[in-house]
């Protein structure tokens, strides 16, 4: 760390590496840094996984007819007209999705989206993907959360948005599952509440107490896929150890938790201090049954200086 602006680009890396280990039976308390808002409404209700699926299904045909085929036809049948838009460079509004996909198509009539893993829980979807805008381009890690309303309409958008790398320090894509079995897919349902258990957990232990041995719950092997951390865990203990002590005023604020499965999907704010703009975050990990965090993906982006299209923040 020897620089702020080194410090900004990997602090949501360097963070996104430790979990509290077997949990069963501890519901993470809201803190400073969690409030009880930014907890999904699966904590408080049973979540209905016929309409998960079906809502997974949609993100997924909505991103690759749009981006991909440019139909307008598919945002007239699934987003709703007073579409709440998250994005800063877009305003709110099916009619605007509809301009941007028009210039969009027209810029790169070559874009795939390449979606990677999807996850939902409740009202919300989130797609991991490498959309490639040109041939030959590496393309962009982009994260997409929706949230859909009672009658299965697209009513919510946030995303987080980075360059792909031609390199990575961890010899891992951004994209990849390393970590047995090698799939995408989210692990069983059963896993939910445990996995969810343990990513928040980790989150009110390590970001609020700001305690470095919480690394002892990594497994050694901790597979890596943010490009500018090594895999394993050796080590990650003396980083957090100097970080916290160069960024006392660190501030995380977790907006919304996304778990399926083996996966957890953690929406957040993150600030090294109060007068910060700070970086927009999701941070994905796969836990495994044994309470430890196997694997790790995440895409940053800077929140910017230049006034959004619209009101809303990107959280």
């Amino acid at each position: 760390m020897r620089n702020t602006h080194l410090s900004r680009r990997t602090v949501a890396a360097l963070l996104a590496t430790a979990t509290i280990g077997s949990m069963a039976g501890f519901v993470p308390a809201a803190s400073a840094s969690t409030p009880a808002s930014s907890l999904t409404v699966a904590d408080s209700r049973q979540s209905n996984p016929h309409a998960e699926e079906r809502n997974k299904r949609v993100a997924v045909r909505v991103l690759r007819q749009l981006f991909e085929e440019g139909n307008l036809k598919v945002a007239d049948q699934y987003i709703r007209a007073d579409y709440i838009q998250h994005n800063p460079m877009a305003p709110d509004g099916r009619e605007a999705i509809k301009n941007f996909i028009r210039d969009w198509t027209a810029r790169f009539p070559d874009h795939v989206y390449n979606v990677k893993r999807v996850i939902a829980q409740d009202d919300l979807v989130m797609v991991h993907s490498n959309p490639v805008y040109e041939p030959g381009t590496r393309g962009s890690s982009v994260v997409d959360i929706f949230r859909f309303d009672r009658d299965g309409m697209i009513a919510e958008h946030w995303d987080v948005v980075q360059d792909v790398p031609a390199t990575t320090v961890n010899g891992n894509d951004m994209f990849g599952t390393v970590s047995r079995p090698r799939t995408n897919q989210p692990g069983p349902r059963w896993m939910t509440p445990f996995s969810q258990k343990v990513a928040t957990a980790y989150f009110d232990t390590l970001l609020v107490d700001k305690n470095p041995d919480a690394v002892r719950y990594l497994t050694p092997e901790y597979y890596q896929h943010n490009p500018t951390i090594p895999n394993g865990s050796a080590g990650l203990r003396e980083q957090f150890t100097n970080f916290f002590q160069q960024f006392p005023n660190l501030i995380v604020e977790r907006k919304r938790v996304i778990a399926q499965g083996d996966l957890v999907a953690i929406h957040a704010h993150y600030r090294l201090n109060p007068e910060d703009r700070g970086q927009a975050v999701v941070d994905i990990f796969r836990v495994g049954k044994h309470g430890k965090i196997l694997e790790h993906w995440d895409s940053v982006q800077d929140v910017p200086s230049t006034p959004p299209l619209n009101d809303n923040t990107m959280f």
